[in-house]
């Protein structure tokens, strides 16, 4: 969730802490424009997760993430 240089994590509610407005720690953006072959049509979702949230996230997929 972005509120006016804050960016919180949507899922834990942490904020990101920024100084001198660099982020002083990594998180995950996702913007999402919804196409026409979806139940969402048009519809436009945004969120962020702090790493912690990023890394449960993640070890829920059946298929693994490639790195």
């Amino acid at each position: 969730m972005r509120q006016e240089q804050k960016i919180i994590c949507n899922k834990c509610g942490k904020e990101i802490v920024f100084a001198g407005g660099i982020a002083k720690e990594d998180y995950l953006s996702v913007d999402k424009k919804w196409g026409y072959f979806s139940n969402k049509d048009d519809q436009e979702d945004s969120f962020d997760l702090c790493e912690e949230c990023y890394d449960s996230f993640v070890e829920t997929f059946l298929i693994p993430i490639r790195k």
